[in-house]
């Protein structure tokens, strides 16, 4: 007999149903800090933090993700999966139409899937591998043929991870070009109406969205705001209401979350499970010895960056994957340790059996470092990095540049050392740590993969062998092998586990009913 899930659209809205409908008012325009500006608005090509903040209110996917992580309709009404996993069925909600008023059917979750997502979507060819083929027996039914079974897939399919896109609009066309982009048409409870470069991003109500009654607000505006002290202070102000992933200073914070009417929350990032790290260009000296980024990862304080840079938020990293994963198993503790005592001296060490002696001035040798160019925590990260490895003779130039130039110059031309950087590891380790040590997704224009080059093929074994083991305890070995080995390779810098912080204005309602917060559609979202 089938696995069956079922639910009635209207019963699971969104969380914030729970309350009395009296208690939700409509109207009002959210005002909402995004940091930095995104480089585009095609959620389907890139995952680039600042751009699903935007996106996902215009887009959505098949299923939504409760605060428990659990999978709840969005444009799938229901689904059913067979009981050798290899058949997914979803039955599409009535009555969805695309913001240019075009039906929402099969053929562009069809479309969406095998054309957009598996083919171009940076997680998309791990997330979709084992997907071969999508039928269409009428326009609510799409269902998807996998020649393995993927039992992660489920965790893959919100708007803000596999947004569908309509296939009338990129049908026939480049979808890397495709003029929609920077104009995007989605399902979503938001129509994108305009985009005014280095001032804001403007979305306005769909009038005609397919759950009644929402969305409560009238507009969302997404300003960009360079300067972290007016970022503070129009929060202060109330010209802003909502500011995610530290675009209110991290160092304004504990100040900030005095006031009466502000309110600052770390919700809404449990499904991302954020790692910090440094990406390591394996392919060229010095980086390509093991024993120089073995030095590198012990030259670095990861309490001093939590307490000075992130002012407590966050945890030290220990290998590739988030520590959340203890709740299913899949987390190893047990690997080499960077943060011992004499880890200094270590690392001197390391680079003197590298080859690498001090010259003269005391230098062995120089690199530079992209930071991250998401804001200033990231320019004193690039500070502190310089310092600390200063300290074991690595004369190390910053380099701070637009977005879309780091992102040519890391994931594209490969011209690079180091990087600061960070990844999701997600809800599962196939959606969001394969991409970055397996050598299949050496993907050269692709971003926010194995940019490194790193290629260890026992490590691709063990990959490929957890994707579809279905036993609990030998797929927990497997991944223990696999963040012991890396652990060894070193192949990033693991510096710490991020824990992001909201700060928002406590007469904005309901925006942490969803398991992506911010990444979340907002229909339910209200003002007080």
């Amino acid at each position: 007999m089938k696995r069956l899930v079922r639910a009635v659209a209207g019963a699971l809205i969104l969380a914030t149903a729970a309350l009395p409908a009296a208690a939700q008012k409509r109207g009002g325009t959210l005002v909402m800090v995004v940091l930095p500006e995104p480089p585009t608005l095609a959620s389907y090509l890139s995952t680039s933090g600042p751009i699903g903040q935007v996106a996902a209110k215009v887009y959505e996917g098949l299923l939504e993700y409760g605060p428990d992580q659990k999978p709840k309709p969005g444009l799938a009404k229901s689904w059913e999966v067979s009981p050798d996993g290899r058949t997914i069925t979803f039955r599409l909600q009535d009555g969805v139409t695309w913001h240019d008023g075009k039906p929402f059917t099969s053929a562009d979750v069809k479309f969406s899937l095998l054309e957009v997502l598996k083919k171009v979507h940076p997680r998309g060819g791990i997330s979709f591998q084992a997907l071969v083929a999508v039928d269409t027996p009428d326009p609510k039914t799409a269902v998807l043929k996998l020649d393995k079974p993927a039992p992660y897939l489920m965790s893959a399919l919100s708007g803000y991870e596999s947004p569908m896109v309509p296939k009338h609009l990129y049908e026939g066309s480049d979808i890397r070009t495709n003029p929609n982009a920077n104009k995007p048409v989605g399902t979503g409870p938001f129509k994108f109406v305009s985009w005014e470069r280095g001032q804001y991003i403007r979305l306005d109500r769909n009038p005609t969205y397919w759950r009644k009654g929402q969305p409560y607000l009238d507009r969302i505006v997404a300003r960009f705001i360079a300067d972290p002290g007016t970022r503070t202070a129009a929060m202060e102000k109330g010209e802003v209401q909502y500011g995610a992933f530290g675009a209110v200073p991290y160092n304004d914070v504990p100040r900030i979350r005095t006031l009466p009417h502000i309110a600052v929350s770390t919700d809404g990032y449990g499904m991302i499970a954020p790692v910090m790290q440094l990406e390591v260009n394996n392919r060229k000296p010095p980086f390509d010895k093991v024993k120089v980024r073995q030095a590198v990862s012990y030259a670095l304080d990861r309490k001093f960056m939590i307490d000075n840079i992130w002012f407590g938020f966050g945890r030290p990293s220990t290998g590739p994957m988030n520590s959340n994963f203890k709740a299913s198993g899949l987390y190893e503790g047990n690997v080499r340790d960077y943060t011992v005592k004499d880890r200094v001296e270590i690392a001197n060490r390391l680079l003197d059996e590298a080859g690498y002696p001090r010259g003269a001035d005391g230098t062995r040798f120089k690199i530079t470092h992209d930071m991250l160019p998401y804001g200033d925590e990231w320019r004193r990260l690039g500070e502190y990095i310089k310092q600390a490895l200063g300290g074991v003779g690595i004369d190390v130039q910053l380099r701070y540049e637009d977005v879309p130039t780091w992102l040519k110059r890391v994931f594209t031309d490969y011209e690079y050392d180091i990087t600061s950087t960070f990844y999701y590891n997600l809800a599962d380790p196939v959606m969001g740590v394969h991409r970055q040590y397996h050598s299949s997704m050496i993907r050269k224009g692709t971003v926010f993969v194995n940019g490194s080059g790193y290629s260890n093929p026992k490590v691709d074994q063990l990959l490929e062998a957890a994707t579809v083991e279905t036993d609990a305890a030998k797929r927990q070995a497997q991944y223990s092998e696999f963040q012991k080995i890396v652990a060894e390779d070193v192949p990033l810098i693991f510096l710490t586990e991020m824990e992001f912080v909201t700060v928002y204005n406590k007469k904005v309602k309901g925006a942490f009913e969803d398991a992506f917060g911010v990444y979340s559609n907002f229909a339910g979202v209200w003002m007080e």
